[in-house]
């Protein structure tokens, strides 16, 4: 098969696709989350986990969660596969269980990665800049929103 034409049979779009799937989990979302997880232990180590779990725990206790689940939330403001990281180190600590993680699930969706793409995404755009803020306020209206949504459907199970 030549490089001009792109093959249309099923089997080689599939293994090309898996091909690429695998280098952006490979040199994309892995290092993110091992960066996290990471992270994690060293806040724990360091006591600052503890630290912010105490300052934290009145506000992330609302929605059914430990003080120091507010770190997946912040990171992944930055990144979501960093705040899946977060979230595993929180839960191999024994920090979160699944049920905090649930809650969690959809935040980390709703609100990930918006610092990076503001740029990528916002400016390519040529949304106007005035708008960036009340875009990313409706964003996380929306995560606390859907952690609201989880702890009412977690605790209803």
């Amino acid at each position: 098969m030549s490089n001009n034409k792109k093959s249309k049979n099923p089997f080689d779009i599939f293994i090309a696709g898996a091909r690429k799937g695998f280098t952006v989990g490979t040199t994309n979302l892995l290092p993110n989350v091992l960066m996290a997880y990471t992270l994690a232990l060293i806040l724990k180590l360091l006591g600052v986990l503890d630290f912010i779990g105490v300052v934290f725990g009145p506000i992330m206790g609302v929605f059914g969660l430990p003080g120091e689940a507010i770190t997946v939330l912040l990171t992944s403001w930055l990144s979501s596969s960093a705040g899946v990281g977060i979230a595993v180190g929180l839960m191999s600590h024994g920090i979160l269980d699944g049920t905090g993680a649930t809650i969690l699930m959809p935040a980390i969706f709703l609100i990930g990665s918006q610092l990076q793409y503001m740029g990528r995404l916002l400016g390519v755009a040529d949304v106007p800049v005035k708008y960036w803020p009340l875009l990313i306020l409706l964003s996380v209206v929306n995560t606390i929103l859907a952690m609201f949504v989880m702890r009412f459907l977690t605790a209803a199970m």
